[in-house]
């Protein structure tokens, strides 16, 4: 195999490392956000029951 061409090969690769590692570290950006909003639904919900405790805590079957 010629230098050139294991160059071309290198540069390749380096390229699928970047690309790979740019779309991990957007991926796990987007989880942060995901999991930021859930917390945040999660804290909503927690100070309801604590303003109206008996919100939410009976479910009535008789309906």
């Amino acid at each position: 195999m010629d230098i050139a061409g294991v160059s071309m090969a290198l540069a390749q690769i380096n390229t699928k490392t970047d690309v790979g590692t740019a779309l991990l570290s957007k991926a796990m950006d987007n989880n942060e956000s995901m999991a930021a909003g859930l917390i945040d639904m999660i804290d909503r919900s927690a100070m309801e029951r604590s303003v109206n405790p008996a919100i939410g805590g009976n479910i009535d079957y008789s309906v």
